[in-house]
C-alpha cells in the first residue's frame, strides 16, 4: 500500500508520484514536460487565482480586486477552491492544496502533472501558439520592466496604459498565424534599445512647441497608406504598438507585453473540453490501475469515484447548469466512448466510425485525438449517437416569426448529425470571438482610426461596453476613433460609434 487513511507526508507523495509516473509512461505512453509540484495553502491558491494561474506577474490593481472578491466569496462559502492549478510551462508546474487528503493528492497529480501536462505538450494548438520553455522567464522580464517604468514614469502613467491594453487584450491576438517563439534575450535587447533611443532624443524644448494641426488634404492617398500599414489588421494591440502616433517607446513596450501574454492564453479556451476530458480520463484510468495493483485500498478508490462523479456531473439547464456543457462531463464521456468504440464496437459504431471502430488500440486513438484536434473539430469528428442519447440531447429551432419552438433534430441518423453539428458550432472560435478589424488610419491627414465590426443583425455590440472600450482605444491612439458595425453578408451598416 502506498498509504492508508487520509493523512499524507512528502514521502507519501514521492511514492505516489513514482507509481503514477510508471503507469502513465508504461501503460498510457504519455509524453510530458518535466514536472514541478508545489504544495500551497488555500490563501496561496487565492493568490494563484488572481494571476490567472501564473506564478509571477506584473503588478496591477485588478489583481488585488480579484483577490478580495475571491477571498470574500470563499470565506462566505459562496465558492470553493480548485484541488489544483496547473501551468503550461516547462517544467510543468502543478499547485496542490495542502488541505487535500492523500487520495486527492494522488488524484490531482495524475490529473494535472500527467493528464494536463501531456495535453499541453502534444496538442497542436499549444505546440503552434505557445512557447512553454520561455513563458516563465518572459513573465519575470515583464514584471521587472513594468516595475522600472513605474519607478521612472509613475504608477498612474503605467496603470493608464495597462488599463487600456487590458481592455483590448481579447483583440490583441493573431488568430490566423502561428505565434513566434519568445526570445527573452531579444526582448531584453528591445527594451534596452528603446530606453537608449528615448535618452538620446529627449529635448525638453519639444513640449513648448504648439501642437500641429493636421487637416485632411484633398486627394490624399489613404488607400496607399492602408496598404503600407498592412490593413485590414485584426490584431489591434499590434497595430497600436507599431503605429499609434503619440505613444512613447516605453508605452509601446508595455502594450507588447500585454499582447504577448494574451497570445499565450489564446489556445486555452479553444481546447478546454478536450483538455479537461483528457486529464479526467487519465486520472480515472491511473487511480483504478493503482487499485487493481492493490497499491490503494477500497476506501481510497471509493473517494476517487465520489470525487470524479461530482466533477463530471452534468446539471440540467433548469438545475443551475447554465447554457453550456460541463467540459469535464462531456469531455470525459467522449474519451470513455472512444475507448469503448475501439475495443467493443456495436454495428452503429462501425457505421459511424469506420476509421477506429474495433481497432483494439484505444490509447493510440486517444493520443491522435488529443494531438490533432481542438474542441470544435473534436466534437464534429468523435461525438457519437450513444453519447447524444446518454446526454438526452435534441435540437430546438427558434423561429421568431412563429409562436412556437420546433424540435427539429431527434434521435435518428439525420438528427444525430444535426445535433453533432450544432454542438460543434457552440465551440467554434470564429463564432465566439468578435470579428473587429482596423480598416483605415490616415496618418498624414485627420489621423482618425477606423474600425469595422463584421457581424449580423441581432449580434451587435453592447453599447455601454463598446463606448467604454473605445475610450481606452482612443487613449492609446491619441486621436479620433470610428467603429462601424457591418452586416458580414450584405455589407449594410448596422450601427456606428464615434469618439472625438
Amino acid at each position: 500500500m502506498l498509504y492508508t487513511g487520509t493523512d499524507w507526508t512528502f514521502s507519501t507523495l514521492r511514492d505516489c508520484y513514482g507509481e503514477i509516473d510508471r503507469i502513465a509512461s508504461e501503460e498510457l505512453k504519455l509524453d510530458t514536460y518535466p514536472n514541478r509540484i508545489e504544495i500551497i495553502t488555500s490563501e496561496q491558491m487565492l493568490d494563484v487565482y488572481t494571476s490567472h494561474g501564473m506564478p509571477i506577474s506584473y503588478p496591477h490593481w485588478s489583481a488585488g480586486k480579484r483577490f478580495v472578491s475571491h477571498e470574500n466569496a470563499y470565506k462566505r462559502g459562496l465558492m470553493g477552491l480548485a484541488y489544483e492549478v496547473v501551468i503550461n510551462s516547462s517544467p510543468c508546474i502543478s499547485y496542490l492544496m495542502e488541505e487535500n487528503t492523500a487520495t486527492m493528492q494522488a488524484l490531482v497529480i495524475a490529473h494535472a502533472a500527467f493528464g494536463h501536462n501531456h495535453f499541453f505538450k502534444n496538442n497542436r494548438l499549444f505546440r503552434e501558439w505557445t512557447d512553454s520553455t520561455q513563458i516563465l522567464d518572459y513573465l519575470e522580464f515583464a514584471r521587472g520592466y513594468v516595475a522600472r517604468c513605474e519607478e521612472k514614469y509613475g504608477v498612474r502613467a503605467v496603470e493608464r496604459i495597462l488599463d487600456a491594453a487590458h481592455a483590448l487584450q481579447s483583440q490583441g491576438v493573431d488568430r490566423h498565424t502561428g505565434s513566434k517563439r519568445l526570445d527573452l534575450r531579444h526582448e531584453q535587447e528591445r527594451a534596452r534599445e528603446r530606453r537608449a533611443y528615448e535618452d538620446e532624443n529627449f529635448n525638453d524644448l519639444w513640449r513648448t512647441l504648439p501642437e500641429a494641426q493636421h487637416q485632411a488634404k484633398p486627394g490624399s492617398e489613404t488607400d496607399d497608406q492602408g496598404a503600407s500599414l498592412g490593413l485590414p489588421e485584426e490584431n489591434i494591440l499590434y497595430f497600436l504598438e507599431k503605429h499609434a502616433p503619440r505613444l512613447a517607446n516605453w508605452e509601446r513596450e508595455i502594450i507588447r507585453i500585454v499582447r504577448l501574454i494574451a497570445q499565450y492564453f489564446y489556445p486555452q479556451p479553444q481546447a478546454k473540453l478536450m483538455n479537461e476530458g483528457c486529464a479526467t480520463w487519465v486520472h480515472n484510468f491511473i487511480m483504478h490501475r493503482l487499485h487493481d495493483k492493490k497499491l490503494i485500498d477500497d476506501a481510497a478508490i471509493l473517494e476517487v469515484i465520489h470525487s470524479t462523479s461530482n466533477v463530471i456531473t452534468q446539471r440540467g439547464f433548469d438545475e443551475g447548469g447554465g447554457p453550456s456543457f460541463n467540459p469535464y462531463a462531456l469531455g470525459f464521456a467522449m474519451m470513455t466512448d472512444i475507448a469503448r468504440v475501439c475495443t467493443e464496437p456495436t454495428e452503429e459504431d462501425k457505421r459511424w466510425f469506420p476509421g477506429h471502430a474495433g481497432n483494439q488500440d484505444p490509447i493510440g486513438t486517444l493520443h491522435h485525438a488529443w494531438a490533432e484536434y481542438r474542441d470544435e473539430s473534436f466534437v464534429q469528428q468523435f461525438l457519437s449517437p450513444k453519447v447524444i442519447r446518454d446526454f438526452r440531447l435534441f435540437r430546438l429551432e427558434d423561429d421568431l416569426s412563429q409562436p412556437y419552438l420546433l424540435v427539429d433534430a431527434i434521435h435518428d441518423d439525420p438528427g444525430y448529425r444535426d445535433i453533432r453539428r450544432s454542438v460543434a458550432a457552440s465551440y467554434d472560435p470564429g463564432l465566439l470571438a468578435e470579428e473587429i478589424e482596423i480598416v483605415g488610419a490616415d496618418l498624414t491627414g485627420d489621423r482618425i482610426l477606423r474600425l469595422e465590426h463584421r457581424t449580423r443583425p441581432g449580434k451587435l455590440l453592447q453599447p455601454t461596453d463598446a463606448r467604454l472600450t473605445l475610450e481606452h482605444l482612443g487613449a492609446l491612439w491619441g486621436y479620433g476613433v470610428i467603429l462601424k458595425e457591418v452586416d458580414s453578408q450584405t455589407g449594410a451598416e448596422l450601427g456606428s460609434y464615434a469618439l472625438a
